[in-house]
């Protein structure tokens, strides 16, 4: 039996791990050390291979429906829709098992609950009809576990990993997730010129990659023994200062609707603007999709380092002014033509890449960081409510913006952001370095 973490604001009073050791990842600083911190050698792998199925489906689910199953372009993207928006309603449900102590028990089961949804992809034409249940019921157990993995991982990470680490665990996490998806984007772009059958195949490939991630996340039996609430005195004593936490934390869940749209700028936003207002080739959008990944794989790591020093709702707050930055260089990039154009898009999407790093680095963070132990669950699944809602209603927000105009769609997204940061800085609880 390994000892407990040290104590942080969100340590967890007891904390069963596997042979791994993973609760001494503050041992020593370097890459072995992030590793155990961000859940250990196991749940590393685990993650990789999860990503890389996760990869190698969720960009060609939509291509899955029309070219497979046969449902057309708008019935499959209502679909999926339906799975993503539907799928946020087990996020409470998560977040309450969490407060009940689960850890390595929720990320499998986000896992396993994947391993259905890839099956009913196989089996969708098999229910009758044009298979559109059969799809709607994959998108559905694909969204369910999609929504729930980020704070049942993030609860993870902040049982396992001592305070001074946990930020850093975070981020390279999500560095090993993002290399992860990108490996599984090139393994499927390869497989879809194979038709229907090579499709099938990486629904297979899926399917086993995601069971086979649960089985190594299930072994190592990480749980949190949370302290049961009471009412007696000493918690009604703390129980104004505890209010003060939820309400910052519901400030932090609203600004967080323009922090998230973010994502989608990348892969919405930005190659649009590109092809139809500013005609280049589509190839630069690409580019810069695949510089993006780069970056963030190869320097989140190290930049949360450098940001370790400083505040995390300050972190919060500079990268909502960094990507407000951007959006405006990217509005500015209108006023030139022909490639000096897509070029200075380009150059301005390493600023919005920073701001997407700081972001990334600093908000789940600050919910550990700022929230009692016992409604770590309830925090985080808040959050990703917040975060799914925005991705949700991004494409068809910024779509409708851009149809406006350039100034509307990046004048409005710079003001939201400007607004997120102001908010984040005056009212989201500080925490310490």
């Amino acid at each position: 039996m390994t000892p407990p973490p040290p104590p942080g604001p969100a340590a967890s009073t007891a904390v069963r791990t596997s042979p791994d050791n993973m609760a001494r990842s503050a041992a020593q600083p370097g890459p072995a050390a992030l590793i155990r911190a961000c859940g250990g050698p196991r749940y590393a792998v685990a993650l990789a291979v999860d990503s890389l199925g996760s990869g190698m489906l969720r960009p060609f689910l939509l291509l899955y429906g029309v070219q497979v199953l046969h449902l057309g372009l708008a019935r499959s993207g209502t679909a999926m829709s339906l799975g993503m928006l539907v799928g946020l309603a087990a996020v409470p449900f998560c977040g309450r098992w969490i407060d009940r102590g689960a850890r390595s028990a929720a990320v499998a089961a986000s896992m396993l609950v994947r391993v259905a949804g890839a099956a009913l992809l196989l089996a969708a034409p098999l229910v009758g009809g044009p298979a559109l249940w059969g799809f709607t019921a994959a998108a559905l157990f694909l969204g369910i576990g999609n929504q729930c993995l980020p704070p049942a991982h993030a609860a993870v990470v902040a049982t396992v990993a001592a305070p001074a680490h946990r930020d850093a665990a975070l981020a390279m996490a999500r560095s090993l997730r993002n290399a992860g998806l990108g490996a599984g984007a090139l393994v499927a772009m390869v497989c879809t010129a194979g038709g229907a059958g090579a499709m099938r195949g990486l629904a297979v490939a899926t399917a086993a990659g995601y069971a086979v991630a649960a089985a190594l996340v299930a072994s190592l039996r990480v749980r949190s023994a949370v302290p049961e609430r009471t009412a007696g005195p000493r918690v009604r004593g703390r129980e104004r200062s505890r209010q003060r936490t939820r309400g910052g934390l519901t400030v932090l869940d609203v600004a967080n609707l323009p922090y998230a749209f973010c994502f989608n700028v990348l892969e919405v936003a930005l190659p649009a603007f590109l092809v139809t207002r500013l005609h280049a080739a589509p190839a630069w959008s690409a580019g810069i999709f695949v510089g993006n990944t780069a970056l963030v794989v190869t320097t989140q790591v190290a930049a949360v380092g450098w940001m370790a020093r400083h505040p995390r709702r300050t972190s919060l707050a500079v990268s909502g002014l960094l990507l407000s930055g951007s959006y405006l260089g990217f509005w500015a990039a209108g006023w030139f033509g022909g490639w000096v154009a897509a070029a200075v898009v380009a150059a301005v999407s390493v600023l919005y890449t920073a701001g997407e790093i700081g972001y990334t680095r600093s908000a789940t963070a600050l919910i550990v960081a700022t929230t009692d132990p016992a409604r770590l669950g309830a925090a985080l699944s808040r959050f990703q409510l917040s975060s799914g809602i925005a991705l949700a209603a991004s494409p068809a927000v910024l779509t409708a913006l851009l149809a406006l105009g350039p100034a509307a769609l990046w004048g409005s997204l710079a003001a939201a952001g400007v607004v997120a940061a102001v908010a984040v800085h005056r009212w989201v609880p500080a925490d310490r370095v």
